[in-house]
């Protein structure tokens, strides 16, 4: 199988307002798309990235008011971390501190100098120092560009074991084993942005609960229907595991399965992008709906709170 990476990361929040205030003008990510769970149309959808919205920067988030705090634990992702300059660390911590971002001090993981950190729901980001990620683009307008994020380096799943898991991410998503530090082991696919994906295999521990600040799935990238498809037979002829009908997002389609470790996994198309409903431009201004939600825009828009 052709090495595919991470598509997007989709985890539940708390206040709409205060996520894309800490994701767009802390962090300095754009805000690329404003929809709704087509799933609970009266929760919004929040998309971020980078310009364009491109495959392995994306952050997604249902905000639900008053939503009570997730616990990580077995079967959850535990660690979202994007990728930096490395010369960055220095100039994020002293963000954080002046932001008032409850952090950690920067430790060296697989060689790499990493800055842990919590959003406001609680939900563990890490920023990686990578020697070349200052080549790649990035979206500039709350935070210089030398400095700026440049999309995923990975995630980090906290499971039981990691032998049935890593079979999938080897025998189907692309990715090889690249390193062992204590009971976690690094996978690559070699995609950049969105490479990575770590398990920290920890035996008998707490099962995880949704709430604020947890990851709800995980996406990972296909080229297209086809890629997409090619994937799903190996994983139900091979693997024996159950996938979901292909399901339109409007800017991607996908299938879901619950991987053995119990980690929500999602294979998403690239095609046909963020820029299918509004320009480049303007990605993120106005509230799109898909064409079934759209007779009910007045509905909709009245019971969702307002966001800047």
């Amino acid at each position: 199988m052709t090495a595919h990476g991470l598509h997007h990361v989709t985890a539940f929040a708390g206040d709409a307002a205060r996520n894309l205030d800490f994701y767009t003008r802390v962090l300095g990510l754009r805000l690329v798309k404003k929809t709704v769970n087509f799933d609970d149309p009266g929760t919004y959808h929040l998309y971020y990235g980078d310009e364009t919205g491109t495959p392995g920067t994306i952050l997604t988030f249902f905000p639900i008011a008053n939503a009570a705090p997730g616990r990580v634990g077995i079967g959850e992702t535990s660690e979202t971390a994007f990728r930096v300059p490395r010369a960055s660390i220095g100039w994020w911590t002293h963000r954080l501190v002046a932001q008032g971002v409850r952090h950690e001090a920067p430790v060296q993981v697989f060689g790499e100098p990493t800055l842990r950190f919590r959003d406001p729901d609680g939900m563990m980001l890490a920023l990686v120092g990578v020697e070349d990620a200052g080549e790649a683009p990035a979206w500039t307008h709350e935070v210089p560009a030398e400095h700026a994020v440049r999309g995923f380096h990975g995630v980090t799943l906290l499971l039981a074991e990691a032998e049935r898991t890593a079979a999938i991410l080897t025998g189907v998503l692309g990715f090889s084993e690249e390193g062992r530090e204590g009971a976690a082991t690094r996978f690559s696919s070699g995609a950049v942005p969105g490479g990575y994906v770590t398990i920290r295999a920890v035996g008998g521990f707490l099962a995880g609960r949704p709430g604020a600040g947890s990851v709800h799935h995980i996406a990972f990238r296909a080229a297209d229907d086809a890629a997409q498809g090619a994937m799903v037979e190996v994983l139900t002829r091979e693997h024996g595991l159950h996938v979901t009908e292909q399901r339109d997002r409007n800017y991607f389609r996908s299938v879901y399965f619950r991987e053995p470790g119990g980690v929500l996994f999602e294979i998403a198309t690239d095609v046909p992008g963020f820029a299918v409903d509004e320009p480049v431009e303007t990605l993120g201004s106005a509230l799109k709906l898909p064409a079934f939600l759209e007779p009910h825009r007045r509905q909709i828009e009245e019971v969702l709170p307002a966001v800047a």
